[in-house]
Parts: C-alpha cells; sequence; structure tokens
C-alpha cells in the first residue's frame, strides 16, 4: 500500500516535525552511513542514475525518458531499470506495455517501456544485469540515489525549483531522504525544473561545489486546443497542484480538481464518482499518463474513464539543447575510468 506523503512535510518546519527530530536524526544516521559505505555491485556498461533528494516526484520519470530519447538519437541502446515501485511483481522481469499492468510491475515502468527497454527487479544488480544481457549499452536508473546497491557513473539529481526540498528535515520528520552533504558529495549535477526559487540555496552550495547545474522546463505537449475547455482535472501523483498548474497552463478552464495519494489505484467507486462528476459540471476530463496506465485492466468503469480523461503529455525540456548528451559523455568516461579502476579478479 503507498501512502500519501504528510502535507507538513512541504510547509515551514512546525512542532511535528521538531517532535520527529529524534526519529529523523537516526534515520539520517543509518541513511547516510549506507551511502557512505555500501557495497555497489558493477555492471561493464555505463550507469546513470536520476534521483532526487526527497521522497516523491520532481520530475524523475520525464527526465529519465529525455536522457534516453537523446541516447537513441545517438545510436546508442539504453535500457531503463526501475524498482517497479506499486507493483506486485517481486521478479527480475522486462517490461511488456503490450502486455503488463500497472497493477504488476507499477505505473512509472509502464511509461518508460514505451520510450525504451525497461527491466523491473527488486534486486538492482539482477536487473542491471538482465538489461546488460537484453543489449542495452547504457543504463538509466529511475531513483535508487540513496540505495547504494549499484555503481553508478553519473547521478543526476532532480529538483524542483517552486517546491525545493520542504521543510529541510529528513523522514519521517520531512521529505529528505539521506543527510544532505551526504546527498550532494555523491551528486555528479542538479537538474533544475522551473523558475521557483525555493531550490536556491542548493543550487549555491552545489555550483560551489564544482557540480554541474542543468536548468530546465516541464513543457506541455499538444495540449494547446484545450485554450478555453472546460475541465476537470483529476490525479494521484507526488505533487498533484503541480499537475493542476500546469493544466491551468493549457489555457483551460479549470472547473474542479481531484487529489489522490502518489500511485493510487482507483476504488470502483471513486471511478464512478469522477464519471458523474464530470457529468454534473458538463466538462471534459484531464490526467497524467500516470494516472491514466493505472486504469488499464481495471474493474468497472475504470476503462470508461481511461477513455474519456485526455492525458495531458509533458517533457523535460533541458535550457541547453545539448544538457542530455554532456551527461551520456560524462557518464561514459566515467564508466570507461571506473572500469581501469577495478581491482584485478574483481566480479563486473
Amino acid at each position: 500500500m503507498v501512502s500519501e506523503a504528510p502535507p507538513f512535510w512541504w510547509t515551514k518546519p512546525d512542532w511535528r516535525a521538531r517532535a520527529l527530530w529524534p526519529i529523523s536524526r537516526l534515520y539520517g544516521l543509518i541513511a547516510g552511513r549506507r551511502m557512505r559505505s555500501g557495497r555497489r555491485a558493477q555492471v561493464p556498461v555505463p550507469v546513470i542514475c536520476v534521483g532526487n533528494f526527497t521522497v516523491g516526484g520532481a520530475g524523475k520519470t520525464p527526465t529519465a525518458i529525455a536522457i534516453a530519447r537523446a541516447a537513441k538519437a545517438r545510436g546508442l541502446k539504453p535500457g531503463f531499470l526501475s524498482r517497479g515501485y506499486g507493483g506486485s511483481l517481486d521478479v527480475t522481469t522486462v517490461v511488456d506495455p503490450h502486455h503488463h499492468r500497472a497493477r504488476a510491475v507499477g505505473d512509472e515502468p509502464l511509461l518508460l517501456a514505451r520510450e525504451a527497454l525497461t527491466v523491473i527487479s527488486r534486486k538492482r544488480i539482477k536487473g542491471a544485469l538482465k538489461l546488460v544481457d537484453e543489449g542495452a549499452d547504457l543504463i538509466i536508473m529511475d531513483d535508487g540515489f540513496q540505495s547504494a546497491r549499484l555503481a553508478f557513473d553519473y547521478a543526476l539529481v532532480v529538483i524542483d525549483t517552486r517546491r525545493g526540498i520542504g521543510n529541510g528535515h529528513l523522514v519521517p520528520g520531512g521529505p529528505v531522504r539521506a543527510p544532505l552533504d551526504e546527498q550532494m558529495r555523491q551528486a555528479s549535477a542538479l537538474l533544475a525544473i522551473g523558475d521557483g526559487t525555493a531550490a536556491d540555496r542548493l543550487i549555491r552550495q552545489a555550483a560551489r561545489a564544482g557540480k554541474a547545474i542543468h536548468p530546465a522546463t516541464l513543457v506541455t505537449v499538444g495540449a494547446g486546443d484545450l485554450a478555453g475547455q472546460a475541465v476537470m482535472a483529476w490525479s494521484g501523483i507526488a505533487d498533484n497542484e503541480k499537475f493542476f498548474r500546469t493544466v491551468r497552463e493549457t489555457g483551460a478552464q479549470l472547473q474542479m480538481t481531484r487529489s489522490f495519494p502518489d500511485h493510487h489505484f482507483l476504488a470502483e467507486d471513486e471511478v464512478a464518482e469522477l464519471l458523474e462528476q464530470a457529468a454534473e459540471l458538463g466538462c471534459g476530463l484531464v490526467t497524467t499518463a500516470k494516472d491514466s496506465v493505472r486504469l488499464g485492466g481495471g474493474h468497472g468503469r475504470s476503462e470508461e474513464l481511461q477513455e474519456k480523461s485526455r492525458v495531458i503529455e509533458v517533457e523535460i525540456r533541458f535550457d541547453d539543447p545539448k544538457g542530455p548528451d554532456a551527461i551520456i559523455d560524462a557518464a561514459i568516461a566515467n564508466a570507461r575510468q571506473r572500469k581501469l579502476q577495478r581491482p584485478a579478479g574483481a566480479k563486473p
């Protein structure tokens, strides 16, 4: 079961964050030690990790897709590695977007599999080796920055400049996954999405540490015809308000919004309620690609809701069009150096 992040994580620190500080401190000690000293397995191809500092989405999946498209454009065969969060399968699996359902493999892997070879695995090294066996010559990890299970050659940390790192406290008092100094040390670069100011301090800190900063924007694709249309927006992602802002930016007239927890599978009564509310309002339905794929193969009126919900597609656009290529080049160079430094007799 996937739970919703507490709203107080994303506001100014209050008594709840302070009360949970002793637990957050213990969590931080454990997470920091794991990142520092975890034994990371190696694979024979370059590995790019797309992660974030906090729990919840910041734009990792569209960022991973942008890098994969750049890799394919230069003749590489990228492969996505995911844990399949929210899915029921616990065996290493090559995701087939025409066969698998989100309940089995997770929603994000289904989206990734539309773009390139995708493997889900609870054990990252097994998944990475499966990708190599399937012919991938570049692995893109969707998340896993803090896991310390697999050696990566480039760590791109994605941050939403409007949301930042919330109250700045570690789990469970806040959304931060591990001590920031350790995360910053292991990051290769930051991808700063949007035009907000909430991440300015982190961006300055990264720049002082010599990390590359890649500014980027989340843009809608093919949604211009929504301008002036009355719509009801619904979503179950890490930052629903971010999606609702995106809907408003298309020029659509937003009549109503419905928010659900991240990775949430709608119950039959929730599906029916969304359809009935839209009918009462006399407006169309819009949602995210992630929410739409979760409806596939669902019960009751799920397929009806999927058909009637217009998906607003989004992409990550690097301010510097050469940014993805620079990341790929750095990962390839670092992988080459990693192989040279591998002790004699060490396993790949």
